[in-house]
C-alpha cells in the first residue's frame, strides 16, 4: 500500500492542528510546518502519533470453501470490482511510523522556504498539500491609521509565503504526474471569510486573504487540466488562541444572532473537510470555495 503524504503550514495549533487531527485519524503520513522550536512541539507530535489510524490487527488465514460449479442456466455475469480514481481514499493505513515529521521554518522567509523545500526533497513526493499557515495583525487599527510595517508583515506571510510554496510544490506534483498519472495530488487553501467580508480594524488581514483566495483560483486553474485539485476553505469565527483576545465581543455577537447555527466554530469542523477534500471526496469540484462558518457568511435581511 503506498504511502500518501500531506504537508500541513501551521499545522501543530488551532485550526491548522484540527486539520492534522483529522488527517492522522485517517491515516496520513503528516510533514507539519510552523514557527516554535521543535522542543515547544513535542507534546503535539506525541498526541498526533497516537491519533493516527491504527495498524489493522491481522486475521488468522481461514482457507476457502471450494466453490460450488453452477449449472450453466444459473450463471451471471460478474461485474469486475469498481476502478480507483486518482484521488480514492486510502483505506485506514498506518502511514507512518512515530510522530509526524516537523519542520520549524518561517514561509514569509525565502531562504526558510528554500530550506524547506530541501527537506521536503529527502522526505520524498507530497501528496497534499494544506496552506493553512497565518497571521492575524498584531494591533487591529482602522484602516485610516493602519501602518505600512503591519501591511508588510501580513502580506508576507498569509500571501507571499503560501504562493510561492505552493508555486514549488505544485511544479513537483505535476514532475510526478508526469513520471506517473496515477501519482494522487491536492492542494487545499485557508483563507478565511474576511477575503470577501469586510472589517475595517483590520484590512491588512482582509487584503491578505483576498490575495490569498485569488491564488487558490489561479492554481485551481493552471492545474485542472493535470488532474490536481485545488479547493478553497474559507473559516469563518473560529476558537483559536487567534481569536482569544476577541472572545467576549464574538460571544455578545453571537448572542445577537451573529451565527446563524448560534455557536463558535471548531478546528476539528474545519480538519473534517480538508480531510474529505484531500481524500477525493469532491470530484470533478476543482476550484469549489467551501464557507465553514456556521451560515455567517449568507447574505441576509
Amino acid at each position: 500500500m503506498t504511502t500518501r503524504t500531506a504537508l500541513v503550514t501551521g499545522g501543530t495549533r488551532g485550526i491548522g492542528l484540527g486539520i492534522a487531527q483529522a488527517l492522522a485519524r485517517d491515516g496520513w503520513s503528516l510533514v507539519l510546518v510552523g514557527t516554535r522550536p521543535s522542543a515547544d512541539v513535542a507534546p503535539v507530535l506525541d498526541d498526533l502519533a497516537g491519533a493516527a489510524a491504527p495498524l489493522p490487527t491481522p486475521q488468522p488465514r481461514v482457507p476457502a470453501p471450494v466453490p460450488r460449479v453452477p449449472s450453466p442456466e444459473s450463471r451471471t455475469p460478474t461485474l469486475p470490482p469498481p476502478a480507483l480514481s486518482p484521488q480514492s481514499p486510502v483505506p485506514n493505513p498506518r502511514s507512518y511510523v512515530g510522530r509526524p515529521r516537523y519542520v520549524a521554518a518561517d514561509l514569509a522567509s525565502r531562504d526558510a522556504r528554500m530550506q524547506l523545500l530541501d527537506e521536503l526533497r529527502e522526505l520524498g513526493p507530497i501528496h497534499a498539500l494544506v496552506n493553512n499557515a497565518g497571521r492575524a495583525p498584531r494591533v487591529r487599527a482602522d484602516v485610516l491609521e493602519a501602518s505600512e510595517e503591519s501591511f508588510d508583515e501580513l502580506m508576507r506571510t498569509n500571501l507571499q509565503g503560501p504562493y510561492f510554496l505552493t508555486q514549488a510544490i505544485a511544479r513537483d506534483m505535476l514532475e510526478r504526474k508526469r513520471e506517473d498519472p496515477s501519482f494522487a495530488a491536492s492542494i487545499v487553501f485557508i483563507t478565511s471569510v474576511s477575503a470577501t467580508m469586510a472589517s475595517v480594524n483590520r484590512g491588512d488581514y482582509c487584503i491578505s486573504k483576498a490575495g490569498l483566495s485569488m491564488a487558490a483560483r489561479l492554481f485551481a486553474a493552471r492545474l485542472a487540466s493535470a488532474g490536481i485539485p485545488v479547493f478553497e476553505v474559507r473559516p469563518g469565527v473560529i476558537a483559536t488562541d487567534m481569536t482569544a483576545r476577541v472572545k467576549e465581543l464574538y460571544d455578545r455577537r453571537i448572542a445577537d444572532g451573529l451565527i446563524p447555527e448560534g455557536r463558535w466554530g471548531d478546528p476539528a469542523d474545519v480538519g473534517q473537510i480538508v480531510a474529505a477534500l484531500v481524500r477525493g471526496d469532491a470530484p470533478y469540484a476543482t476550484g469549489t470555495v467551501i464557507n465553514v462558518d456556521g451560515g455567517l457568511s449568507i447574505p441576509r435581511l
